[in-house]
């Protein structure tokens, strides 16, 4: 695994802003991590960064200890917070050679990789731009740029999608899909949960500081029962029947009616779509369609986390 924490723990005062926080992301995967305001994603991601002491507990980076090899993890970790400062009277090449040289990147070689970040980040073009000119779509994908410098294995990258117009957060989406085909590992927070949920692997769900969810998509599914519903559709005349033969389906808890389609919910939390084929073949409706009913990501949050934190 690219990141283990071990029961982590912060505390600010009396406020417990992660509380045991046991968290997995295995390398080369995009891990979405996601939660209401104040609920504790950034506090872990500046703890993985080393930017914070946890209060107790453990956090490991490529198997190494962010409290003990520090140095270590900042080499191996490019950390993006939610809001990039830039410095004023620099152009977008200064500003990448800064930080290269920061990385203690030989002087010989800084060049050849800036370039090659602002060809990865699409930012050519804007190679002699003052850098606080740039739009706020231009600053992320040069807050990206900054933390590929050093070639780091992982990406915590703390809401890279705030504050963009939808051209530039499909830009982003798309980066974040070249990153992981370079067998980056990216820890990714971000409010807007249908992004998430069309690049991320693994999605964890965390609520006052507790880790209410951790896996794959379809494992949300399978927890919420959304993979027991059944979306179909049959010719207009056919719809009373329909309701009336799948209600006397046994496996079937209930046949909701809406304006297109028919919503068959099933008892035992599996799909049955053969069930409803043969029901309704058997009784002589023409069905157009028939597929399982998909929840976003969104609904699932809703459902798995109470909407409160501290």
């Amino acid at each position: 695994m690219m990141i283990e924490t071990v029961n982590l723990t912060k505390c600010y005062g009396q406020l417990q802003a992660l509380g045991n926080l046991n968290l997995t992301i295995n390398q080369g995967d995009i891990f979405g991590f996601i939660g209401p305001n104040g609920a504790g994603k950034t506090t872990t991601m500046r703890i993985l960064a080393t930017l914070l002491e946890p209060t107790q507990g453990q956090a490991f980076v490529d198997g190494k200890n962010v409290l003990t090899h520090g140095k270590e993890v900042r080499r191996t970790v490019g950390y993006m917070p939610d809001f990039m400062g830039v410095y004023d009277d620099l152009k977008v090449f200064e500003y990448l050679e800064f930080f290269a040289a920061a990385f203690d990147i030989p002087a010989k070689q800084r060049k050849s990789i800036v370039e090659g970040v602002l060809e990865l980040t699409d930012l050519e073009g804007k190679k002699t731009a003052a850098v606080d000119s740039l739009s706020r779509g231009m600053q992320q994908r040069l807050g990206l740029a900054r933390v590929l410098i050093h070639d780091p294995k992982v990406l915590i990258l703390d809401e890279p999608a705030s504050g963009l117009d939808p051209r530039a957060r499909i830009e982003i989406r798309e980066l974040l899909r070249e990153l992981k085909k370079m067998g980056k590992t990216i820890m990714i927070s971000s409010h807007i949960l249908s992004e998430l949920e069309e690049i991320c692997d693994y999605v964890g769900i965390i609520e006052h500081g507790q880790l209410v969810f951790s896996g794959t998509l379809d494992e949300i599914w399978k927890k919420l029962g959304t993979h027991s519903k059944v979306r179909v559709t049959v010719v207009d005349e056919h719809k009373a029947k329909a309701i009336e033969l799948l209600n006397a389906v046994p496996e079937i808890e209930q046949v909701v009616e809406q304006k297109s389609h028919l919503l068959v919910n099933f008892t035992d939390g599996q799909i049955a779509g053969s069930v409803v084929a043969k029901t309704l073949v058997g009784g002589d409706v023409d069905i157009v369609s028939i597929e399982p009913e998909k929840m976003k990501l969104d609904d699932a949050f809703l459902q798995l986390t109470k909407g409160m934190v501290h």
